[in-house]
């Protein structure tokens, strides 16, 4: 059987009320497509992990999808606040929201952990922050070879990971260039993953041998979306839209404008939607 499906398939098939689920990606290559089938789908209860979250969490944070956030700083990159995710904390709307707050370094290092099927990453960190004091997971564990006290936090282990990479082929191998972030370690910790992808290739015979392909075997389907990062880039493809993050600060600083947005460009909208919104968008070198 294909692991080349339609992106609402993909969903229905992967991701289950209660689930973690990881949306990986990092400025580049952020899953907004796949989130907004989520949305769409009315999957609740969900514990989302990720390094950086931005808009598409506050997002799904605002239509009352999330339970729990697993993260290192959130905010919506060169603008401020995520007003969505601040509204939930601090009143609780649309509903309470949970959060355990991490250091980018205890992120990657939980999710390389939860990649090689350890239980826990150990590091350096944390020394002197104060996030250890609000967060019960961040733990000190001394080496058996030189008595230093490190950190540990539990790995990363999601039910789920979505990303978006550039190609996959007809066997379901996906390929991914430029900023990459976590995406790699991500879908190698997760018991399944969903990938949307700018094209699909017969093959890939013509690309840099050093280049990360993530094989057949770890990816769950493949969903061919273009534009599905928008309004993250994808390189190759399209540039970042600035605006559009610019525009968020105010349209998710009211509820009612924020649910009116969610509406007409989520739940009345479509996958195939991503392509035109990336249409007038720069091709990035």
């Amino acid at each position: 059987m294909s692991k080349i499906i339609p992106l609402s398939e993909a969903v229905a098939g992967n991701i289950s009320d209660g689930d973690v689920a990881a949306f990986e990606g990092f400025t580049h290559l952020i899953p907004h497509a796949a989130a907004h089938e989520v949305i769409r789908q009315g999957v609740k209860d969900l514990t989302l992990i990720r390094m950086t979250p931005d808009l598409v969490y506050d997002q799904m944070v605002g239509m009352g999808v999330v339970r729990k956030m697993i993260f290192s700083y959130a905010g919506n990159p060169g603008v401020g606040l995520l007003r969505r995710i601040t509204d939930a904390i601090q009143n609780g709307w649309p509903q309470a929201l949970e959060i355990e707050e991490h250091s980018h370094a205890a992120m990657a290092n939980a999710y390389e952990a939860g990649a090689a099927n350890l239980p826990m990453a150990v590091f350096r960190g944390y020394l002197g922050a104060g996030l250890k004091e609000v967060n019960p997971n961040i733990k000190s564990v001394t080496c058996p070879f030189t008595g230093e006290v490190l950190a540990a936090v539990p790995a990363v282990r999601p039910d789920v990971t979505f990303i978006h990479a550039q190609r996959g082929d007809r066997k379901g191998n996906v390929l991914i260039e430029g900023i990459l972030g976590v995406q790699k370690e991500a879908v190698l910790a997760a018991k399944r993953a969903v990938v949307t992808v700018e094209e699909i290739v017969e093959d890939f015979d013509d690309v840099h041998p050093n280049v990360t392909i993530l094989p057949h075997w770890t990816i769950a389907a493949v969903a061919h979306v273009p534009g599905g990062a928008h309004p993250s880039y994808a390189r190759g493809y399209y540039d970042r839209d600035n605006t559009a993050y610019l525009e968020w600060g105010d349209i998710a600083s009211d509820r009612k404008r924020f649910l009116d947005w969610m509406r007409l460009n989520v739940l009345e909208a479509s996958p195939e939607d991503f392509a035109t919104r990336v249409a007038k968008l720069r091709v990035s070198s």
